[in-house]
């Protein structure tokens, strides 16, 4: 639908790193939405900030124009060495508030129970955020974002996940509380059916 290709569009847009303007986004959802045009701009920043961690920023009033920047002050997008692909930071919020939800600690096993409510899974190619182990184990933490290691005394081996220097440095507990009030679970699981819709899209057009 045009919510769909209106996130695809401004992700496209992200990626090229160009502004968007009003005149641009009703292109795509129909000069006569124009009277729904904030309603359907809410949908959209909707499921870019859930899914995909992006918030949609006014950028000039004059002329109604926008750009996507990561949530919560983190500066990371997950989008390597400017590969085709789309931002992951969504995941990664996730992935911070589940730490903070267990006193600053994931364990692994809570982790993959909650990104797999998400029809996120270790070893399974997920359609917007790809492989997820190599993201979590090893992209975020080399980036600063979590540390990954071993329960201490635990045998056979546990793993958990603790917020990284950076984490720390670029976001806090309370914006990360604040922001998990504004999240429902049902909001994410609709946005990442309508996510998958276009990032499927732009894939076969690719």
């Amino acid at each position: 639908g045009k919510l769909a290709e209106l996130v695809e569009f401004l992700l496209l847009k992200y990626h090229i790193k160009e502004p968007t303007s009003q005149v641009e986004m009703l292109e795509i959802v129909g000069q006569d939405a124009l009277d729904a045009f904030p309603v359907i701009l809410g949908q959209a920043s909707e499921c870019l900030q859930l899914v995909f961690g992006m918030d949609v920023k006014e950028v000039d009033p004059s002329d109604h124009s926008y750009i996507l920047d990561p949530v919560l002050g983190l500066t990371y997008d997950g989008m390597l060495g400017g590969e085709q692909g789309v931002p992951k930071t969504g995941l990664l919020v996730v992935l911070l508030v589940v730490s903070l939800m267990h006193g600053d600690c994931a364990p692994e096993e809570e982790v993959w129970e909650t990104l797999g409510v998400m029809g996120v899974y270790a070893g399974q190619e997920h359609v917007i955020y790809g492989e997820p182990r190599e993201l979590l184990t090893k992209v975020w933490v080399q980036e600063g974002y979590l540390e990954y290691r071993q329960v201490l005394g635990s045998d056979p081996a546990h793993y958990e996940f603790p917020w990284g220097s950076r984490a720390h440095a670029e976001t806090s507990k309370l914006q990360m509380l604040e922001y998990l009030l504004r999240v429902r679970r049902r909001q994410l699981a609709s946005s990442l059916a309508l996510s998958e819709g276009a990032v499927r899209d732009e894939g076969e057009e690719a």
